[in-house]
């Protein structure tokens, strides 16, 4: 069963993790540390939400538990700099592009942890309902935070942006 999770879900838990993780090497641990726990839990797996359901739980589970434990240790972000420094031979529009999914990652690893794993479940495709299902809220609640949690992640996107530039 756990071929069978990695393989459907093996992307999106990859994908979750840099969420929920800036450091490549430390994302590495991060993943390894979900399989790890997606082994050990998936003979619990009882059959009552989906695999895709229990996947993304486990994932989240680990990934909220790396943030407490990251937070008593200083944060690492990402500028401009490093970006061109780990990227050689990339033109200045990948750069950029590479710059904004990395400043919008930063912003969803400083929302509160509920709200991380809402919008992170979000950006893959889930809707409501099976969000509802991972987090244990309703799914008019989850509908409300995914709305509020991009207009506050839009607004810090553009007020990032003004800072920049000034």
């Amino acid at each position: 069963m756990y071929a069978e999770a990695n393989s459907l879900h093996g992307a999106a838990v990859r994908r979750l993790a840099r969420g929920y993780e800036a450091d490549p090497d430390k994302q590495k641990d991060l993943l390894q540390e979900i399989h790890m726990e997606l082994w050990k839990s998936l003979g619990s797996f009882d059959g009552r939400c989906s695999l895709r359901t229990w996947v993304y739980r486990v994932a989240h589970n680990v990934g909220a538990s790396h943030v407490v434990r990251s937070r008593r240790l200083s944060s690492r972000l990402t500028d401009l700099e490093n970006l061109q420094a780990e990227m050689p031979g990339i033109d200045e529009a990948q750069v950029d592009r590479q710059f904004s999914t990395a400043r919008i990652f930063d912003l969803i690893r400083r929302l509160k942890p509920m709200d991380r794993q809402i919008i992170m479940l979000y950006l893959e495709g889930e809707e409501a309902g099976p969000i509802a299902k991972v987090t244990g809220l309703s799914a008019v609640n989850v509908a409300t935070k995914i709305h509020r949690i991009k207009k506050t992640l839009k607004q810090d996107y553009v007020e990032g942006a003004a800072d920049a530039r000034a």
